[in-house]
């Protein structure tokens, strides 16, 4: 049986040269939430199924995850987002940890769906989460850091908005404000999140469906649709305006464009899929023309790790993709050329190896990253297995070099060529 050389479906192969990309966006997630005082965290790829349970149903673990028997019969599944994870350890902790707590991740995580353009089965995310702080500062510090991360990769405020609205509000208006039951409100939910991916005509005809004759006699879906038309807070219905959550939704918006945030806005049809959300969410959407799409998003979800027999703590976090967020560079061109992490390859001349050896660990004992050429080859060839690999600099290596002391290095980007000692390589290859 001949087997085939493709990853699993919806997952990646990351060989050399994808790996740089993967280490870069790592290195500027860690970089920036670092700088912001949170700290790195992990925890096991799988969880006992009833944690997705708690707050799911068995649909989405039948359909959407990847769960099975283990051998001691436990029921367990690979996890799909890191929440309930990170909700769990906090539990664990409840009354050791200092707040407020800022911790993030890098997890890879799984969900089985149909791979699509910015969703595969297998991806890596970055999330960020503050513990025990109820105010809207959360909030603010989060959403800066999704603006100093957007910075450090070179986006400027044009190339992305953040669009932020109020899943308590909206409950409100679905409930009190437009009369819907509970049932109907999650149904409602979930539509609203779709809004902009369907014509607006197709959205109202499943409102209308979902409305009771007696909903539909007393207004609740013009009520609804009047909500949902409103392009700022300034348009809202005036008996809304007042609401807490509009307040504090005014407040951030304020302060995150006193802090230079100049790309957040208000939007009522951001609701986020999850239903665990209480209050302010938000979502980065991408302003490219070709990938005009939401990236990434997170919000406030107080009180989730109450599940675990612990008092309620208040939570925000986001979660920010490594598919989409490489699809919003490269859209962009923000993507720099990643060279290869090895300085120098040393290319040998003549029967030279324990010399090129002794020179190599002298380098990597300055800090160097050297390769010594193995593979016995002619000294063009050897170039061209440096320049195959992505190395920029070949140093030469023969009898008269060692002797000498003076090595030659060429630039293979540049064709520059420079003799130097050790002490200028350390400096050269530095």
């Amino acid at each position: 049986m001949k087997l085939s050389t493709q990853p699993y479906k919806g997952t990646r192969d990351f060989y050399p040269e994808d790996k740089r990309v993967q280490k870069y966006l790592f290195g500027v997630w860690r970089q920036v939430c670092e700088s912001f005082g949170y700290e790195e965290y992990d925890a096991p790829i799988l969880e006992p199924t009833e944690l997705y349970l708690s707050k799911g149903n068995q649909e989405i673990i039948d359909e959407q995850t990847y769960t099975f028997e283990d051998r001691g019969k436990r029921s367990v599944t690979m996890r799909t987002e890191m929440t309930p994870t990170v909700s769990r350890l906090v539990a664990g902790r409840r009354q050791e940890l200092a707040y407020p707590l800022r911790w993030y991740s890098i997890p890879n995580l799984w969900r089985y769906e149909r791979p699509q353009k910015g969703r595969l089965r297998e991806h890596w995310q970055l999330n960020v989460d503050i513990f025990g702080v109820s105010g809207t500062s959360a909030e603010l510090e989060l959403i800066q850091i999704v603006d100093g991360i957007m910075g450090a990769f070179g986006a400027s405020a044009e190339m992305y908005t953040i669009k932020l609205n109020s899943r308590k509000f909206m409950d409100y208006v679905l409930s009190d404000y437009a009369g819907f039951e509970a049932k109907q409100r999650l149904e409602l939910a979930r539509l609203i999140d779709r809004l902009k991916k369907m014509p607006y005509d197709e959205f109202v005809a499943k409102v209308d469906a979902i409305a009771t004759p007696a909903q539909r006699k007393d207004g609740a879906v013009e009520k609804l649709l009047t909500v949902l038309s409103a392009k700022t807070l300034k348009d809202l219905p005036k008996d809304l305006q007042s609401y807490a959550s509009i307040n504090e939704l005014k407040v951030l918006l304020s302060a995150l464009d006193q802090l230079g945030v100049k790309n957040a806005e208000f939007d009522v049809t951001v609701m986020r899929g999850f239903d665990y959300y209480t209050d302010i969410v938000f979502e980065a959407f991408d302003n490219n023309p070709d990938n005009n799409r939401s990236m990434f998003g997170g919000g406030r979800y107080d009180g989730l790790i109450s599940l675990f027999g612990v008092e309620p703590l208040p939570t925000v976090g986001f979660g920010m993709g490594d598919v989409t967020l490489t699809e919003f560079l490269r859209g962009h061109r923000l993507l720099p050329d990643l060279v290869s992490e090895t300085a120098a390859y040393l290319a040998l001349v003549g029967d030279v190896h324990t010399g090129a050896q002794k020179l190599a660990a002298e380098l990597r004992k300055a800090g160097m990253n050297v390769a010594v050429d193995l593979s016995g080859r002619k000294l063009g060839d050897q170039f061209k297995i440096a320049e195959k690999k992505g190395i920029q600099n070949v140093l030469i290596v023969g009898e008269n070099e060692l002797k000498t002391g003076q090595f030659t290095l060429k630039n293979l980007k540049t064709g520059k060529e420079q003799k130097l000692d050790v002490k200028g390589l350390e400096k050269a290859l530095s």
